[in-house]
């Protein structure tokens, strides 16, 4: 009885989970952010500078401040490789005989001969390799200013084709002293970088077990 009253909760749960369209991410959050509101109180000066908004005469436009953007190259080249060899063997052998010997009980035993002899072996190969390449470019939003300067940046891309929508996302922490002119930085100085491609649509779904298929997959202990 409790059984039915449990399965409709776990059939809508699937079916609500099946329903979901925008692919799960674990970028840091939010991924984007709105520049901060000026100050009432700084009233114009009628110079040139004015106080709370100033930048360098002589700096570039590089992003230092929440709602700042950005531009990430993305030039990602993964290459891993793994190989292992085991072998092993023992052997071992036993021999004993029981002589003849006049007066003693259990005749039947005297001049038996016993040998026992045993082999193990063991031989295991192992290889695995992985390479992966993504390569693009992204413009991120700055969402806090780290105390030490340094810059959360985080941000996303949808490219809709057809039918299939692809998402890049990325976010990481940058150095602002890595930013170069042109307001641009490389993945490879991005620390605690997470950068995803997903996509959503025909192609993907059809590359993903039904739902009713995953739920009797992990329900059947065979």
């Amino acid at each position: 009885m409790k059984m039915r009253k449990f399965f409709p909760i776990v059939l809508l749960s699937v079916l609500l989970g099946a329903c979901t369209t925008v692919p799960p991410t674990n970028v840091h959050q939010p991924m984007t952010a709105r520049p901060q509101p000026r100050p009432d109180n700084l009233a114009a000066t009628g110079s040139i500078y004015q106080p709370g908004f100033s930048r360098t005469l002589f700096e570039d436009r590089r992003a230092r401040y929440v709602g700042d953007t950005m531009t990430i190259a993305i030039a990602e080249a993964n290459n891993a490789s793994s190989k292992s060899n085991t072998k092993a063997s023992r052997s071992s052998s036993t021999a004993a005989s029981i002589p003849t010997v006049a007066g003693l009980p259990g005749k039947s035993l005297q001049g038996l001969n016993l040998s026992a002899s045993s082999a193990h072996s063991l031989d295991g190969k192992g290889e695995a390799a992985a390479n992966n390449v993504f390569t693009g470019s992204i413009t991120v939003t700055v969402i806090e200013v780290l105390g030490n300067g340094n810059l959360l940046v985080s941000g996303e891309k949808q490219v809709a084709i057809g039918d299939n929508t692809e998402y890049i996302r990325l976010s990481g922490i940058v150095n602002p002293y890595y930013i170069n002119s042109a307001n641009t930085i490389s993945s490879s100085q991005v620390a605690d970088a997470r950068i995803e491609y997903k996509e959503r649509g025909v192609i993907s779904e059809a590359q993903v077990m039904g739902w009713l298929a995953r739920f009797f997959m992990s329900a059947l202990p065979f």
